[in-house]
This record gives structure tokens, sequence and C-alpha cells, in this order.
């Protein structure tokens, strides 16, 4: 096992040379045309930006994921549905949705804390550039939760979620999942695995059949 350190080159090692936890390289940049070369193979970063100023590069050969299809909707988010009590939105406001996801319950003073300036510039771009894409939650006029991620082909790569008020970014998820289902998607990748995100669908595949799911 091993960890890489990437030059300004645009490359990848190979994943199943990585360690356990997904790690496979450090360095690079942040480049609209190297997230995008990470993302079709698999690869995102995240590293703390408190303590790092590199990118760590991070490949799981297996991988938790929610097929669009597959979503679950609980009683109690069909009831909050019908109250249509939110509104829902996508790309109305991509840079209010990234930085909820880095500030909200504090995140960003976390010691952990990944989302930070140089992840929400890079990832502003890919949205600038059509690459990444958000979706918003509103209570009237007021951003109340959301999510955003990355967009290419019939795969949705989610990179964070946040909540200002109860099951929110639950509604983003659905709205997500239930759009891109009409639209043809696949599979939206949800990187790692919480109970929220289990409790919704999600589920491990194995890097093999999630690479032949991208390819597609």
């Amino acid at each position: 096992m091993a960890v890489f350190q990437l030059d300004k080159d645009l490359w990848f090692p190979d994943p199943h040379l990585g360690e356990d936890d997904g790690l496979i390289a450090v360095g690079g940049d942040l480049s609209v045309d190297r997230l995008l070369l990470a993302y079709s193979n698999g690869f995102f970063p995240w590293f703390s930006f408190h303590h790092r100023h590199e990118p760590m590069w991070y490949c799981p050969l297996q991988r938790f994921v929610i097929f669009p299809h597959e979503i679950h909707i609980s009683h109690s988010m069909y009831q909050l549905i019908n109250k249509n009590r939110y509104q829902v939105t996508l790309n109305r406001d991509f840079e209010g949705v990234i930085r909820g996801c880095a500030t909200a319950q504090n995140r960003n003073e976390e010691d952990g804390a990944w989302l930070g300036p140089d992840i929400i510039k890079a990832y502003t771009e890919l949205h600038r550039q059509g690459f990444a894409a958000s979706v918003e939650v509103w209570e009237e006029e007021r951003l109340v939760g959301g999510l955003y991620g990355v967009n290419l082909g019939k795969s949705f790569f989610g990179e964070s979620m946040f909540s200002l008020v109860p099951n929110a970014s639950k509604l983003a998820l659905i709205y997500l999942a239930r759009m891109f289902k009409t639209l043809g998607g696949l599979l939206i990748d949800c990187q790692f695995e919480t109970s929220h995100l289990r409790s919704m669908g999600g589920r491990f595949i194995s890097y093999e059949e999630y690479i032949s799911i991208l390819r597609q």
C-alpha cells in the first residue's frame, strides 16, 4: 500500500495501491481539469484546511452510493413534502449552499474542517463551468438547507449538505434523486457512509461496479 505524490502533470495512480481508508495521493492542485479527471475515475479531495495546504486524494474501493430509483422516503418525509412548507430549487444559489455547508453548526471552526476557502473557490469555478450543481431548500426567502456536488454524465458526486431546520438536507436529497432519475441519472456517490444516508437507501458497491456505471 502506498500514497503517491502528485505533481503538475494531470494523472492519478491505480486506486488498488492505496491505503485501506482510500487515501491514494497527495499534492497536485484543485484545477478544473484535475477535478474532472479525478471524479471521472472515482477520486475526490478531502483534507483539513486548518492543517494542510495541499490536497489529499481518496478513492475507496468500496463505494457508498444511492441509486436514484432506490431512494427511501419515510412516512414522516412524505408528510413534510405534502405540507409544501418548503420550496426546493436547483442552482438558484450555489454560493449560498456551499457556504452554508461550510459554516452550518460552526463546522468551519472544527479541527478537521475540510470545506475551506480553496475548496469553495475550486467548486464555485466548477459550477461556473457547468460541472457542479446545488439544490436549495427555502423557507419563504430564507435558505434553510441544501446540498451541492459534481455532475458528470449520468453520475452525481455529492460533496456536502446542510440543514438549518429539521430534515432540510433530506428534502434536498429526495429532490435530487427524483429529478436525477427523471433525467436518466444512474448513481449518486455519497463518498462516505453515514447513518443518515443509509436510512435513505445508501449501500456499498465495489469499485469495479462503480467504474462500470461511471463509464456509461
